[in-house]
């Protein structure tokens, strides 16, 4: 079941970047950032460091301050686009998932729940498989 819902969140994610992209001017490749850092919001909460953003606060616990800490690294290390949906997908999807990663060791650090911990393991080998995936296929393409 949370499976199902990872999914179709990140699906709907997806989407709307589609969406968005598609009714933003045309620009050249590479000039255009992969992320704009001060507009985008995760969860409600800005990236551009304002009182609502995901940096890391004193009073958050290691498990917030951990998850706060990979979204930023993923939104730090989003390559530019390339003008190539099939590249831009992989190269933009390696860094999601090596997030997704990095969230679930953290709940298996700091969850307590059996069910969580058995979907962060399972997160974990998909994910990594997948980034195999995708680092094949980018060495194929030349991306």
């Amino acid at each position: 079941m949370q499976r199902a819902i990872l999914i179709a969140v990140a699906s709907i994610a997806i989407v709307g970047s589609v969406a968005a992209q598609q009714t933003e001017p045309a620009k050249p490749p590479m000039e255009k950032p992969a992320m704009d850092m001060d507009h985008m919001q995760h969860g409600g909460a800005a990236m551009d460091g304002s009182k609502d953003s995901a940096s890391v606060d004193r009073k958050d616990s290691a498990a917030t301050a951990g998850y706060k800490a990979s979204m930023n690294a993923m939104m730090s290390t989003m390559p530019a686009f390339t003008g190539d949906a099939d590249i831009d997908f992989m190269k933009q999807m390696r860094p999601h998932h090596q997030a997704a990663i990095d969230m679930a060791k953290i709940v298996l650090t700091s969850g307590k729940d059996a069910e969580t911990k058995r979907l962060a393991k399972s997160i974990i080998a998909a994910q990594q498989r997948e980034i195999n995936q995708i680092d094949r296929w980018l060495k194929k393409h030349g991306g």
